[in-house]
């Protein structure tokens, strides 16, 4: 017989709440009658982001300023779910034209992963983009301050070695799509 570990929540009070953060403290049991309180959660949006190719064989990346570590980080194009967005693939669609300029013949969908399933609500959905072409034509969103670089395959395997990633979520989507593309082997 498996153990039981689901927690019950007994209370629940909003401490914040805006477009992007939702803090609430709950009051919850464990299923031994330990009570656990205050368990602070953390509401995000789901966000999105893709290992990005061109139609040549180049990797789309992004450097943009991260303020929480006060650094220019190097990144996946990618974004929020926004309310309007009816899944994430159209979501990573849309990031990816506004953010790079680049249509793409196919995205898959490759998983999922929590930034901390602990405290946070939501969740990355990751994809590989492939065939990107670039629209000249396309204004990019001007709400993002963002320098797109194209790197060869090489080039990015060597930033992964170099560990020139320190996102994450982006990190798991980024072995996901070289398992994908068969430029990673798990034994």
């Amino acid at each position: 017989m498996a153990k039981e570990l689901k927690w019950t929540t007994r209370e629940s009070k909003q401490l914040l709440k805006d477009k992007w953060i939702d803090v609430r403290a709950d009051s919850c049991v464990r299923p031994d009658g330990v009570v656990v309180e205050p368990f602070y959660v953390y509401g995000f949006p789901d966000y999105t982001c893709a290992v990005a190719i061109t139609k040549d064989g180049k990797i789309i990346l992004e450097k943009i300023y991260r303020h929480g570590l006060d650094i220019v980080a190097t990144e996946l194009p990618g974004g929020c779910v926004d309310k309007e967005d009816t899944n994430a693939k159209e979501t990573i669609a849309r990031e990816l034209l506004e953010e790079t300029g680049y249509h793409f013949e196919q995205i898959e969908f490759l998983g999922n992963t929590s930034p901390n399933p602990t405290t946070n609500t939501n969740l990355m959905h990751l994809f590989l983009a492939t065939g990107g072409e670039f629209d000249p034509n396309q204004e990019l969103d001007k709400d993002e301050d963002v320098e797109v670089i194209l790197v060869s395959m090489d080039e990015f395997l060597e930033m992964v070695k170099e560990n020139k990633f320190i996102q994450s979520m982006h990190m798991t989507g980024i072995f996901l799509a070289l398992q994908k593309l068969g430029k990673l082997t798990i034994k």
